[in-house]
């Protein structure tokens, strides 16, 4: 590699790493709010804070490399164009080539890692994500029932309150409400209580309490005075029957004809894709007058980078909902870029006066 061309890379991949960075970092601290939120409510065990957040932040990877790597470049470029750098290089004939053979440098191990993302380990993190709650709701027990608080049991279809916990895990003045297939509130109260697992349920056994059992509003009801009283409630399947397209395996979506998986797997090409096509992009978008300022083009290239993404998304969706035959499909959005993208390359190094009279 020539000195140049050293250069040129080290500013772009510098500036790249810490945009990307900058960017994961807002979107995980989000993310951690709202994971630390699902763990107040019950929903994950506390365990799985940290794999729940690796695990998103794989999946935010396949969208910020690619607008992290378009915005660097842009960067680059003008912070070179700022300082007169470039303007000396194109002085000393060093042509588009120049600016592209280090830009090709970086670009292609980050598309092969954004390939990567897209095609297989975004769909396996949020699968993962997935069965991490799954488990964290089959795993919901009276282990988990915190001393004052309600807690919901097995499908949400019981409640249950414990004034405390004793030290073997037992509950102490346990409260405990359920509402029955045919309308029938069940009211529990009792002064002990513990649970018992079987194969796909759990059985909550209460010991020297009352049931209330009736319909609120009717003045039909029931007492039952009991030594003990045990109530099963199902365990949630780990299983899920058939993944979302999002989360299933690149080849499954290769041999499918349902428009949702073909749109699917159509979304998960063009993220490359775009990597490519948006590295292309930002060298025109951002050529600027010699010490025009560093960030003078970025609200221009922000909104062509919204403009890009909103159109994939919106032909993914003209895809599932049939508006939009398969064939066309989201091509029709690259090739309009692709071809942006070579008018204004064609026009700041004047193609135009070379081929027309």
């Amino acid at each position: 590699m020539r000195i140049l061309d050293r250069y040129i890379l080290r500013e772009m991949a510098a500036t790249w790493f810490g945009v990307t960075l900058v960017l994961l970092l807002i979107l995980l601290t989000n993310q951690f709010a709202r994971v630390l939120g699902d763990v107040a409510k019950g929903k994950l065990p506390k365990y799985a804070v940290f794999d729940v957040i690796g695990l998103s932040a794989l999946q935010y990877l396949s969208i910020l490399v690619p607008v992290g790597l378009f915005l660097s470049v842009m960067l680059a470029m003008g912070r070179l164009y700022r300082d007169s750098e470039l303007p000396a290089m194109t002085a000393c004939r060093v042509g588009p080539g120049g600016i592209y053979r280090p830009l090709t440098l970086l670009l292609l191990p980050v598309t092969l890692a954004v390939a990567w993302i897209a095609l297989e380990g975004g769909p396996r993190a949020l699968t993962g994500i997935e069965r991490i709650g799954a488990e964290a709701r089959r795993e919901a027990d009276l282990a988990s029932i915190e001393a004052g608080r309600f807690t919901s049991l097995g499908s949400g279809e019981a409640v249950v309150y414990g004034e405390r916990v004793s030290d073997d895990g037992s509950l102490e003045k346990v409260f405990l409400q359920r509402r029955a297939e045919n309308g029938v509130i069940e009211v529990v109260v009792a002064a002990r209580g513990e649970q018992r697992e079987t194969a796909d349920s759990r059985i909550l056994v209460l010991h020297d309490g009352r049931r209330y059992e009736g319909i609120p509003g009717t003045a039909r009801f029931r007492v039952v005075e009991f030594a003990e009283h045990g109530i099963p409630y199902p365990l949630p399947s780990v299983e899920t029957p058939e993944p979302e397209p999002r989360s299933q395996p690149f080849m499954n979506l290769i041999g499918s004809d349902t428009l949702e998986n073909r749109a699917e797997l159509q979304w998960r090409i063009s993220i490359p894709l775009a990597t490519v096509l948006l590295g292309f992009l930002a060298v025109p978008l951002a050529k600027s007058r010699p010490r025009a300022g560093r960030y003078g083009r970025i609200a221009i290239g922000l909104l062509v980078f919204i403009i890009y993404l909103n159109m994939l998304n919106a032909a993914k969706a003209w895809i599932e909902q049939g508006r939009v035959s398969p064939d066309i499909g989201l091509w029709w959005v690259h090739g309009g870029v692709l071809l942006f993208g070579l008018v204004l390359f064609g026009l700041q190094n004047n193609w135009h006066r070379r081929w027309l009279p």
